[in-house]
């Protein structure tokens, strides 16, 4: 990949950091780049230290990278504590000493003198760090340069002055985005003070050799995340019902439904707990709608109920689950991958139902459409499992990517001339639960419609709905809602393109499995273990239930030995993989993460050359050995 700019805002939760970096990016992806966002933020309202990261490229960018090489810390507004030996430490200055670990070689610092003290400066010993570093730093007060043309919560947009001027950027793009967001006397306050901030930026004396990278895009682009593509492919796919109530990370596909599904004529409900958001949209799919609830882990398990009751019933419905660090509250605002067995298990008795773990915009948007066709095809729940750092990170993705056809009609449903033909018991009831579907999926009858009387329960039932304890009864049904997973595989197995994605080359003897938010990451570090000479590829698996079989029995049977990269401690995914495909085991080596922090490329690669070593990786990763070892 050409040289890429990995530039991090770092300030108090409170002072705009988040929207600060959403312009810089935009900013950046109007001048022809690719960008990645990275986010970082505490549990709180207000105060904090939070950052945000952006890279950004002439090619596309798959990853936050590893580390960064600019840094422009604004300091701690709303710190709720200014001495050293507080139990958080001084926190007006952790937007400056949090991220010298992770500055690069020759990177640039720019730090508000108007908030962080000289003296505090000179003890934690920045001047000799950044000698030893070759650290380019550039002090100056733009909490004085904001107030002095407008006001001092203009600040930051002095900071996005003081980058361009740095890094010899066009303000053009920044000028573009104030006068399309602002009016009046706070519009024209912003555009002067990024002005002033320019030229005094370009009055230091630059002695770094750092500038932004330059770029063309083929068509046109958007900036969307993870929460993005699965609100717009839930609505595509003509969802028009949502239940929920707000827990991080989820809440942001919640946010974007409820402002969206109006414009569609559909509705959004926002209520007392878990338990009845998912009950609410089960009721909804049950009336005829297409509908969906969410939550992250803790919302999740109190959906356990309803999701048991749709598996029962066989009432479609889509639930996303947002993971992220736990058990309980846990980290609320961190990623990690370790709701995995959570979200297959969740429920009471044998799981019926589809999960698809996307990794990445593009596949969270073309899966969660496919968890719809699915649900509502087979009359069973469909999940769509992520986390925070999918929930959150920002991409480049070309417009015409979401130019399909919208989907409206429901498989699994019968008409009324359809019902005239369909089985009936003596007493006119439909034959809902029949025994002998060959796909195991009966198609259902929506309420009010003629010839399609019957009775839904959460007891097991005959096929017209009525209580049935009968053992043969419960083997024919039983048997009946497991074809359902034989039945989606193949049509899974049949599609166009896979859900699994394939990196590297094909004859490659070692290999790296992942699933999920890391899969992007884990593809830069098999490029640059290929140019290092070795002879690696990967596959990141999407499908979870009904597992792939075939495509990862045959990319394990390609290779010697495999290592599975996941964010949580106990190996869930190889625990699946090798629950689904028991023999390949000892070719299995994990390597674990799950200090709140996603992966890097360059702590892959160290872990995958460790491998066999008998030692682990440095930072805070486990290798976990292969079965038998």
């Amino acid at each position: 990949m050409t040289e890429t700019l990995m530039w991090r805002i770092a300030g108090g939760s409170g002072d705009g950091i988040d929207s600060t970096s959403q312009n810089f990016a935009k900013a950046l992806m109007r001048s022809g780049l690719h960008i990645f966002t990275h986010r970082h933020y505490p549990s709180r309202i207000r105060g904090g230290h939070t950052y945000v990261e952006v890279r950004a490229g002439e090619q596309r960018v798959r990853s936050r990278g590893d580390g960064f090489n600019f840094l422009l810390s604004l300091g701690d507004s709303f710190a709720r504590n200014p001495s050293e030996d507080a139990y958080y430490g001084k926190e007006e200055l952790k937007p400056l000493t949090e991220h010298l670990d992770d500055l690069n070689e020759g990177g640039v610092i720019v730090y508000d003198t108007g908030l962080i003290d000289e003296d505090d400066v000179a003890e934690i010993g920045l001047e000799e760090r950044a000698e030893e570093n070759d650290w380019h730093v550039y002090p100056i007060d733009l909490r004085a340069l904001a107030r002095e043309h407008g006001r001092e919560v203009m600040r930051n947009t002095a900071g996005i002055g003081i980058t361009a001027a740095l890094l010899d950027m066009d303000t053009s793009y920044f000028e573009e985005l104030i006068t399309e967001a602002m009016t009046g006397e706070t519009r024209d306050q912003n555009l002067d003070i990024l002005d002033r901030a320019y030229e005094r930026g370009r009055e230091f004396d630059i002695t770094h050799d750092l500038r932004a990278p330059s770029g063309e895009h083929d068509s046109e682009m958007a900036m969307l995340s993870g929460s993005n593509a699965i609100a717009y492919g839930a609505l595509d796919e003509g969802c028009r019902f949502i239940a929920g109530y707000p827990m991080t990370p989820w809440t942001d596909v919640f946010t974007i439904m409820s402002q969206n599904l109006p414009h569609f004529g559909g509705i959004s409900e926002q209520v007392e707990d878990e338990i009845a958001a998912a009950s609410l949209a089960l009721g909804a799919s049950h009336a005829g709608a297409k509908a969906m609830s969410g939550s992250s882990g803790g919302g999740f398990a109190l959906m356990s109920e309803p999701l048991g009751l749709a598996e029962m019933t066989e009432t479609p419905v889509v639930l996303v689950e947002a993971m992220r660090a736990g058990p309980s509250t846990g980290m609320p605002t961190k990623p990690e991958q370790a709701d995995l067995e959570h979200v297959l298990y969740t429920s009471q008795g044998d799981s019926c139902r589809v999960v698809f773990a996307p990794a990445n915009v593009r596949e969270a948007y073309d899966q969660t459409r496919k968890a719809f066709e699915m649900a509502y095809g087979y009359n069973l729940p469909a999940i769509v499992v992520y986390d925070q750092k999918i929930q959150g990170e920002l991409r480049t993705v070309p417009t015409d990517f979401f130019d399909r056809e919208a989907t409206a009609g429901m498989d699994g449903v019968l008409s009324e001339d359809e019902l005239a033909d369909a089985a009936h018991d003596a007493a006119g009831k439909f034959q809902r639960y029949r025994h002998d579907v060959e796909d195991g999926s009966n198609p259902r009858s929506i309420p009010g419609q003629k010839g399609g009387r019957h009775l839904v329960t959460g007891n097991e039932s005959m096929e017209v709905g009525h209580i049935s304890e009968s053992p043969d009864n419960r083997v024919a049904q039983m048997d009946r809602r497991m074809r359902k997973l034989s039945s989606i595989r193949e049509d899974l197995d049949e599609m166009d393109s896979s859900h699994q994605t394939y990196h590297g080359p094909a004859d490659a003897d070692r290999a790296i499995l992942v699933w999920g938010s890391q899969q992007d990451t884990v593809f830069e570090a098999v490029d640059r273990l290929n140019a290092r000479g070795e002879s690696v590829k990967a596959l990141g698996v999407s499908d979870l239930m009904p597992y792939p079989k075939t495509e990862v029995t045959a990319f394990l049977e390609s290779v010697e030995e495999c290592l599975v990269v996941e964010m949580n401690a106990t190996a869930q995914f190889r625990g699946l993989t090798q629950k689904e495909l028991g023999r390949f085991g000892p070719k299995l080596t994990s390597l674990l993460k799950y200090d709140g922090e996603p992966f890097e490329p360059h702590e892959i690669v160290s872990g995958f050359e460790e491998m066999n070593s008998g030692t682990q990786p440095e930072g805070n990763m486990r290798l976990e050995p292969a079965t038998g070892d």
